[in-house]
């Protein structure tokens, strides 16, 4: 009886307890609280313990001139905007790749911790056309970012490592703007080519890597910007290049403008008759949709063959994640 007693005991630690936190700027930013933080990075940084559960952090309507980095001994962090749109919570910075010393030193917000969520939340780099400058970069697996923008040019959206769900997003920007070989599904939302380079530049390094990007049940925008001095206006554009030899994407279900280049895709100078990327498309729709224009080596997906790319299958791994559940849950 006394062993019975004592085993519910005992297991009480496990269960989940989350942890709610705020950032308000016009806090008055006292270090003995532990629930009101005046910057993001005071909150990832101080906000109590959550050993079996998840830290939300809840954040005011406001611009963050901060750069702010979730390590990974911070897994579980939802960062959710307080604001009816994600244009009013806007976490931001300018630092470009001459600047910083590299493109990998730019970043406006580095996620390394696992189970990242954000919800109502725009990430963003200024830097303008000055060359490599990335919003955020997300090495976290089982990452979702839901009603989330990501506003850059030149590199905004490093997608590197891990599984990642974004939905209901928007993300802009002018040369291979998202990029990177995490395992990565953009549903629902938009994304918006503000120059004439490519979209996509996605680094799959074997064929045998399950890595790759799907753009599903969304709208690929041309929306030029006016051009740096000495450049040409932006005319066209293409959905990807291969940053590394078995680079992967595949768009399905998506509307495409009609300045899309029809070629689709970009062997980035490789003279090889057929690259080792995988290209491929299903079902798109919009005046940019010529499939028999497209280049010789690109895929044109059967049913069957897009069934292994929809959201649910191609970020399930091992331990059978159902990102489109976990959005669900976020507001």
């Amino acid at each position: 009886m006394r062993l019975m007693v004592l085993l519910p005991l005992l297991a009480a630690p496990l269960f989940a307890q989350d942890v709610h936190v705020k950032v308000d700027p016009h806090g008055d930013g006292s270090t003995a609280s532990t629930t009101d933080y005046v910057t993001i990075q005071q909150a990832l940084d101080h906000a109590p313990e959550a050993p079996h559960g998840r830290i939300y952090i809840s954040i005011v309507p406001g611009v963050y001139h901060e750069r702010i980095n979730v390590t990974q001994n911070r897994p579980r962090v939802t960062l959710l905007g307080l604001g009816k749109t994600p244009d009013e919570v806007v976490i931001t910075a300018s630092q470009n790749a001459k600047e910083a010393g590299g493109t990998f030193f730019t970043e406006t917000a580095e996620i390394n911790g696992e189970n990242f969520e954000a919800d109502n939340v725009t990430f963003a780099n200024e830097a303008g056309p000055t060359g490599q400058a990335v919003a955020a970069a997300v090495r976290s697996d089982r990452a979702v970012f839901k009603h989330c923008r990501f506003l850059g040019d030149q590199d905004t959206l490093f997608a590197d490592y891990g599984r990642q769900y974004y939905v209901d997003s928007f993300v802009a920007g002018g040369v291979d703007f998202i990029f990177g070989n995490a395992t990565a599904v953009f549903d629902r939302s938009t994304i918006s080519e503000i120059r004439n380079g490519q979209i996509t530049a996605q680094s799959r390094t074997a064929e045998t890597q399950t890595t790759g990007y799907v753009i599903t049940n969304s709208k690929i925008t041309h929306d030029p910007l006016p051009p740096p001095p000495g450049r040409q206006p932006a005319v066209g554009f293409g959905l990807g290049r291969p940053w590394r030899l078995f680079s992967r994407v595949v768009v399905m279900h998506t509307e495409l403008p009609e300045d899309l280049n029809a070629a689709g895709w970009s062997a980035w100078g490789r003279d090889d008759a057929t690259p080792q990327a995988f290209y491929a498309e299903y079902e798109n729709s919009g005046p940019g949709w010529k499939p028999k224009e497209r280049v010789a080596w690109s895929h044109q997906l059967t049913a069957k063959d897009a069934a292994a790319f929809e959201p649910k299958r191609f970020l399930a791994g091992a331990d059978g994640w159902d990102a489109e559940a976990e959005a669900a849950k976020l507001p």
